[in-house]
This record gives structure tokens, sequence and C-alpha cells, in this order.
């Protein structure tokens, strides 16, 4: 891999390295008086440790999208089912025979058909359970739907984006295993031709969740749909699709599976369109706090390889795509029908003035007592995904137990 990276690509060497280096002799250093001066650090409640670690890995994001990006160790994708120690992993069927409507036409004029995909299993600490192993009663289930605006990270245990499951395991009883797809993320110029664009990520989605259904065997009541950052997107999209086509399908015998028990949102993307790209709003008046940056031209191509035909104006205008939009073009609708939600953003992040009014909109059409909401004051985007964000991480997770808990 080394001899690849250097040899095959020494533009991008160069980078890293001159990169490596200067972070080393210079940056480091001053962030770690800039860090340890609290009039000095990002945010006036954080601490020298938090200040130091984000400004860090806003740096290392920063290269990383310079370069378009890099790893000594390739990330699994949905090209391959990637084994190692405790990983339990399967192929998961596609679903043709459930893609229906709105989104089989957006299917076809994207030129994205449903694939056979890669999903994990995850348990609890100290649990061995066969792969796909049929549900004890009462048995809740999470089904992990991870971030990466669409083009990185992956379901895979060894995924950052897994430290959310395995939280959620480690303070909830009630959650014995979670199962995360491989769904596909998007890609596109100037590597390559776009690639996996809206609904490709869906129709996976949906194969997904019919696993746990009608393969595993668990009753939709006791899945709990689970998505972070994207996958927050993700998991909305899912299950509006769910809500929306129960009487939809193209044959007698096939019938799409109901809606899941409850959906859990952490600090989702929720409006990829540009309604709230103000001076105004968090997009900008966090950006100096946050590590991901809406503005940069990599989450410009990160958008504009996933939109693929649709492009800005379906991002406007599509109920699927920007559910907490303002913008006048977006079609009307509603989320009634939807399950019982969890939504939990980061008071510091540039996505939280869209998460807010997600959450208006759902509990306008769900009632306050539907919809429980929780926002980390200080808290970064996808914070979950950071063990070192502590207190916020530890009490957003016993706030979830709770939630579950009762039902």
């Amino acid at each position: 891999m080394l001899e690849f990276f250097f040899y095959k690509q020494p533009w991008k060497a160069v980078f890293i390295t001159y990169h490596f280096i200067t972070t080393l002799t210079i940056r480091v250093p001053l962030w770690l008086v800039f860090s340890f001066l609290p009039f000095t650090r990002l945010h006036p409640t954080w601490t020298f440790k938090r200040d130091f670690l984000v400004r860090f890995l806003k740096h290392y994001l920063h290269v990383a999208s310079g370069c378009g990006g890099f790893r000594f160790i390739p990330m699994p994708t949905h090209l391959a089912l990637v084994e190692g120690l405790n990983v339990k992993g399967l192929w998961v069927t596609p679903t043709p025979q459930l893609i229906v409507g709105d989104v089989k036409r957006w299917a076809e004029k994207a030129n994205v058909e449903p694939i056979r995909i890669p999903g994990y299993w995850m348990e609890q600490e100290g649990s061995n359970r066969e792969i796909g192993e049929a549900p004890r009663p009462g048995e809740k289930v999470v089904y992990h739907i991870h971030g990466g605006g669409y083009a990185t990270h992956s379901a895979h245990p060894t995924n950052p984006t897994a430290n959310i499951p395995r939280g959620i395991m480690k303070h909830s009883e009630a959650v014995m295993r979670t199962f995360s797809i491989e769904y596909r993320t998007s890609s596109g110029p100037p590597f390559q031709e776009i690639t996996n664009p809206f609904p490709a990520a869906l129709l996976d989605a949906i194969a997904g969740y019919n696993y746990l259904i009608n393969v595993v065997k668990f009753k939709p009541e006791d899945i709990i749909v689970e998505g972070d950052s994207a996958g927050g997107n993700l998991a909305l999209a899912l299950v509006r699709y769910l809500v929306e086509n129960q009487s939809q399908t193209e044959s007698p015998n096939v019938t799409i599976p109901p809606p899941p028990g409850e959906l859990l949102l952490f600090s989702p993307w929720c409006d990829i369109g540009d309604s709230d790209v103000r001076p105004d709003t968090t997009i900008y008046t966090n950006r100096s706090y946050d590590f991901i940056n809406l503005l940069s031209k990599g989450a410009h191509r990160s958008k504009v390889n996933f939109l693929g035909p649709l492009g800005m104006e379906g991002a406007n205008s599509n109920r699927y795509i920007s559910p907490a939009s303002t913008a006048p073009t977006m079609e009307p609708f509603s989320f009634k029908g939807f399950p019982r939600t969890f939504i939990a953003g980061g008071g510091a992040e540039v996505l939280i003035d869209q998460i807010r009014q997600l959450k208006n909109k759902m509990v306008a059409d769900l009632g306050e007592g539907q919809v429980e909401y929780f926002e980390a004051s200080g808290a970064i985007h996808d914070y979950l995904v950071l063990v070192w964000l502590e207190p916020e991480r530890s009490e957003t997770l016993r706030r979830v137990a709770s939630w579950i808990a009762p039902h």
C-alpha cells in the first residue's frame, strides 16, 4: 500500500508529507498554546483537550479534502464483504420487487438499480450469536445507517461511525444487537464519472430493512432505525418510503414492510439544498467551531455527486432529500405516519439550525409526545462518533437508553 501511495501518486505524497511536517513543527505547538489559553479557544465553553482535538480534526479533514482523501488502509465499500476478527457480515439480497412509485422513477432517471450489498452485525460485549439469528421474544434491534456525507465511511464494525451503535448497546439493555448496511456511496469528478447518485443508497437501505423483517423475522415495532449525519438523511428517506408506499406494489404477492417502531436521528443532514445557506444561520456562524464546512469545495462536490441528475433543483424540492428545507420550491409533504422519534444535535455544529427546523416540522405533524429532542450545548457535528467528546456523548446515550426502555 505504501509503495502505491508514494510511487503511483507522488503529487499526493508530497502534499501530505508537507502537511505532516508543518503540522508537527508549526501547527501543533501553536494549537497547544491556543488551546491552553481559555480566551483563545475556539469555543468559550471548551476544555483544553476538546479545543486541541477539534483543531487537529479540522486540519486533518482539510488536508484529506485537499488531496481527494487518503488512507493507508482501504475503507470497506459495497463492493466486497470484508472479514476480520469477530466481524459478522453477510451479503444482503437486492429487492427490486419493493421499488415502486417516485423512487422507482428517480432510480430509472439516475440509471441505478438494486444490487446485493454487504451488511454487518454487532452485539453487546460478551455475546456471541449466529449471524442473522432469529430474535428472542421482545428483542429490539438497531438498524444503523452510517454518516459520511454520502461520500465516505462504512458500515464495517472497524469504522469510527460504529461507535454509535456500540455506545447504544453499552447504555441500553433493551438493545442486544445492531445491524448496519454497506450502502453505496456516491463519487464523481474530478476522479471519475458520477456513480451511485440518489436514490442508490435508498435502494440499499430498503434491502437491509427487508432483510431484518423477512429474513431474520424481526417485527417492525421492534426495529429502531438509526442514522447519523447523512445516515440520518437516509434514515428519514427510508421511513418516508415505508410510510408512503404501504399499499403500492407491482405484484399482489409482494407487500412493502411496515415502518419501524422507532427512529433515532443524530446530527441529521436534513437539508441538502441551500435554503439555510445564509450568513445569519449556523452554516456560517458555527463554522469556526465545527470540523465540517458545508461551504467548502469538498462539500459541494459531495452534494453534486449524490444529487446526480436531480441537481440542486431536486435538493430544494424533493421531500426525500431535504425534509427540513424552507425553500419556496419544496413540494408539500407531511410526517404523518412516522414512528416516535428521538433527535439529537450539537449546539456548536453547523447543521443545528436545520436540525431545529426538522424537529419543529415533526412536532407540528406528530405532536410533542412523539418527538423527543436533545441539544448538547457546545457539542460539534456527529459528536456521538467522537468517544472523547464527554460528558455530552454519554449524557445523550443515557437519554436514548431511557427513551427506548419503556417501549
